[in-house]
C-alpha cells in the first residue's frame, strides 16, 4: 500500500524536488519508503508502506531493459498466478513482489492486461520507447487517483494536496459543491477543483508526448438480475456465495506484517472474522470500538462473535475529541465530504494501527447482498404507484403549502412522486424541499433524483429498468465510489493501515448481482442469502439483530460537546459572507437542533464539514 504522485510535462525537463515535494505531502500513506523516476518529462515516484516483499518490493519497479516502469498504490491478489504465467512467458522477475507483474503483463498485453488483475489499486507506468504514462484504477475505486490535464502536462496523484504542490490550479468547481449538498459528497469525475478530475473506477489513462489524452474503461459493473439464473438452484447458489467469499477472503490473508480485522458484530464483518479463523492456523487479531452512549455502542455483539471464534480481541470505549479531531478529517479528505461515520472510521483505524498494518473489513456486503435500510423502502415505496395521478398532484400542492417544521412534508412530497426511483432519491438524499429553503439558488441544481444523475453520470440503468434494479446499481457503483470508499481509504491511509475488503472482490459481486431481488431481499429483510451461506458461522442473537450504520451520536454531541464548535463555525458572518445558505432558515435548523425538537445533525454536518473544509483551503493560500 503507497501514495503515488507524478506529472509529465511537455515543455521542459522534470524535476526531482517537485515530485518529491508531492510525495513528501503523503508520507502518511507511506511512511516506510519513498522512490522516484525521471525520464525526459516524466516524473513519477511514490510513499510506501510496505506490506508484500519487505526486502526487494523499493519502487518504481522496472522491467528487464528498464523501458517501462511502474509505481502502484494498492495490492494485487493475483500476483503470483499471474507471475507463474508471464515466467513462462519468458519474462524474468527480480523481486517477489506483486508491484513488478504490472510491467511484465503490460509488456505482455498491453492496456488487455488490466482485466486480468484482482486486488484494489492505483498506478502509474511509464512507456519510455512509446514516451506514454498510463494511469489505471481498480474497478471498484478503492484506491484514489486523482488527475489534471494542463496547457503544459498532466499531473496525478493519490491525493489533491499533492497536485497543490505542483501548481495546479484550485479553481473552485460550483458545480462539484452543488453536488455535495445533494448528496454529502463530490461524486465522480469532479473534484472541488474546476481543473482536477477523478479518474473512473475500472478506468485507464494515456497520456502522450503530443499532450493526445485517451480514456477507457476495462471493466463496468454488470446489471442485476431480474430473474432466477437459468439451472441454478437457490441452495447450489448458497454454496458458491460460500466458495467466492471464503476465496476471497483467503487471498487477502497475504501479507508479510501483522494482519487483523475490523469487528463490529454486524454480519457482514463477523463473517469476514468467520472466515480468517476457519482458513487461520493462530487466532485472528479483531478489534472494535464502542461509545458511552448505549444506542451507539455495539461492543457486547462484537465480542460475542470474538468468544466464538477465540480471537486476540481489543476493544475500546471512546468519547474523543471530537472538537480537535474534525479540522484533521477535513485535511485528510481534500475535500468537503459530509458522512459523519468518517470519526468512527478513523478511531477504530487510529486503534487498530498499534498492533497490527493490515485489516480486513466487512465493507460492500450491503451493496453486494441488498443489505441497505433504502432498500427495503424502495419496495415499501412502490405501494405508492397504485395513487392516481391527479390525487398525486393535490397531494404534491397540499405538501408544497405546508411549512417546514411540518413533520408530515417530507412524507408528503415523496408519496406524491411519479415513480418508486424518484421516492428512493427523495428518502436516500438530502430532500429537494430542504435544499430550496436552506441554500441560496445560486446552489441549488436545475434538477434532482434519476434525472439529476442521468445528466452527469453513467450510474443508473437505462429507461425502463425497474426501480429496485436501478438502486442497486446506483449504490454500488455512485454511493460506493463516492462515500464509502473514499472514507474507508482516507482514514485508514491518515494512520499508516491497510484495509482490504473481501466483500468487494469483483468475482463475488458480480455473482451476487447475478442473482435475483427475492433471493436477497425477503418480508423486508436484506442479505437472505448471506444469511443463509454464512450465518451457521455465527453466534445466532447475531442474525436477527437490526440493520445498524457505522455511526456516531452525533445529534447528542450537536447539543453537548460539538455545540459551541458548530455555532463558531456556522452561525458566524465569515460563514453566512460566503453566500451558500439562507441566514434565516439556517439560524432556525440551529435551534430546533439544540433544542431537542428536531433531529438536523445530517444537515448541519455537511454544512460543519464544508466550513471547515473552506477554512482550511483559506489557511493554505495564505501560508503558500
Amino acid at each position: 500500500m503507497c501514495g503515488i504522485a507524478g506529472y509529465f510535462s511537455l515543455e521542459q525537463p522534470a524535476g526531482l524536488a517537485l515530485v518529491k515535494a508531492m510525495c513528501n505531502e503523503i508520507r502518511h500513506r507511506g511512511p516506510d519508503d519513498e522512490g522516484f523516476h525521471i525520464d525526459g518529462g516524466c516524473a513519477i515516484g511514490m510513499r510506501r508502506l510496505s506490506i508484500i516483499d519487505l526486502a526487494t518490493g523499493h519502487q518504481p519497479i522496472s522491467n528487464e531493459t528498464g523501458s517501462v516502469r511502474v509505481v502502484l498504490n494498492g495490492e494485487l491478489y493475483n500476483y503470483r498466478e499471474l507471475r507463474e504465467e508471464l515466467v513462462l512467458r519468458g519474462h524474468r522477475f527480480s523481486t517477489q513482489s506483486d508491484t513488478e507483474v504490472l510491467v511484465h503483463l503490460y509488456e505482455a498485453e498491453g492496456l488487455e492486461g488490466l482485466n486480468r488483475l484482482r486486488g484494489m489499486f492505483a498506478f502509474a507506468l511509464w512507456d519510455a520507447a512509446e514516451r506514454r504514462l498510463v494511469l489505471a484504477r481498480d474497478r471498484f475505486g478503492k484506491k484514489p487517483l486523482y488527475y489534471a490535464v494542463l496547457p503544459h502536462g498532466l499531473y496525478f496523484a493519490s491525493e489533491l494536496k499533492c497536485l497543490r504542490v505542483a501548481g495546479v490550479p484550485a479553481e473552485l468547481d460550483e458545480q462539484a459543491l452543488k453536488f455535495y449538498f445533494y448528496l454529502r459528497y463530490i461524486p465522480e469525475p469532479l473534484t472541488p477543483w474546476r481543473a482536477v478530475k477523478k479518474l473512473t473506477p475500472g478506468g485507464w489513462l494515456v497520456y502522450d508526448q503530443a499532450g493526445t489524452v485517451r480514456t477507457g474503461r476495462y471493466w463496468k459493473l454488470p446489471a442485476p438480475a431480474v430473474a432466477e439464473p437459468p439451472g441454478l438452484s437457490y441452495e447450489d447458489a448458497c454454496e458458491r456465495v460460500r466458495e467466492l467469499f471464503d476465496d476471497s477472503v483467503k487471498a487477502r490473508l497475504m501479507s508479510d506484517v501483522p494482519l487483523g480485522a475490523f469487528l463490529s458484530g454486524g454480519l457482514d464483518s463477523s463473517s469476514v472474522v468467520a472466515s480468517m479463523a476457519k482458513q487461520s492456523d493462530r487466532p485472528v487479531r479483531t478489534f472494535s470500538i464502542g461509545f458511552e452512549e448505549a444506542s451507539h455502542n455495539e461492543l457486547p455483539y462484537a465480542e460475542a462473535v470474538a468468544r466464538h471464534y477465540h480471537t486476540e480481541h481489543h476493544s475500546i470505549l471512546l468519547r474523543p475529541d471530537a472538537v480537535s479531531l474534525i479540522p484533521r478529517l477535513a485535511r485528510h479528505f481534500d475535500e468537503p465530504f459530509g458522512d459523519s461515520s468518517a470519526i468512527p472510521s478513523f478511531l477504530v483505524s487510529e486503534f487498530a494501527v498499534q498492533q497490527v498494518k493490515v485489516a480486513l473489513s466487512g465493507d460492500g456486503g450491503d451493496e453486494a447482498f441488498a443489505g441497505y435500510i433504502s432498500f427495503q423502502k424502495l419496495e415499501e415505496f412502490r405501494r405508492y404507484d397504485r395513487i392516481p395521478q391527479p390525487a398525486r398532484k393535490l397531494i404534491s400542492v397540499l405538501a408544497d403549502r405546508l411549512p417546514y417544521q411540518a413533520y408530515g412534508k417530507n412524507f408528503l412530497r415523496m408519496i406524491s412522486r411519479p415513480t418508486a426511483l424518484e421516492r428512493y432519491f427523495d428518502w436516500n438524499t438530502m430532500p429537494r424541499f430542504l435544499l430550496e429553503q436552506l441554500l441560496q439558488k445560486k446552489w441549488l441544481l436545475p434538477a434532482d433524483g434519476a434525472f439529476l444523475f442521468r445528466q452527469w453520470t453513467d450510474n443508473l440503468l437505462p429507461d425502463g429498468t425497474d426501480a429496485l434494479s436501478q438502486a442497486f446499481y446506483f449504490e454500488a457503483t455512485a454511493n460506493l465510489t463516492g462515500d464509502m470508499l473514499v472514507k474507508v481509504d482516507r482514514m485508514s491511509m491518515a494512520n499508516s493501515l491497510e484495509v482490504r475488503c473481501p466483500l468487494l472482490d469483483h468475482r463475488l459481486v458480480e455473482f451476487a448481482f447475478s442473482l435475483p431481488p427475492h433471493w436477497k431481499m425477503q418480508n423486508g429483510r436484506g442479505k437472505r442469502i448471506l444469511v443463509d451461506a454464512l450465518g451457521g458461522r455465527l453466534p445466532a442473537e447475531l442474525l436477527s439483530l437490526p440493520k445498524k450504520g457505522f455511526s456516531i451520536p452525533l445529534p447528542a454531541w450537536f447539543r453537548g460537546p460539538l455545540r459551541e464548535f458548530l455555532c463558531d463555525h456556522l452561525l458566524t458572518p465569515r460563514f453566512r459572507q460566503r453566500g451558500f445558505v439562507s441566514e434565516k432558515f439556517l439560524d432556525y435548523l440551529v435551534t430546533e437542533h439544540v433544542s431537542g425538537r428536531r433531529d438536523n445533525a445530517t444537515t448541519l454536518y455537511i454544512l460543519l464539514m464544508l466550513e471547515v473544509w473552506m477554512r482550511e483551503e483559506e489557511s493554505i493560500r495564505a501560508t503558500a
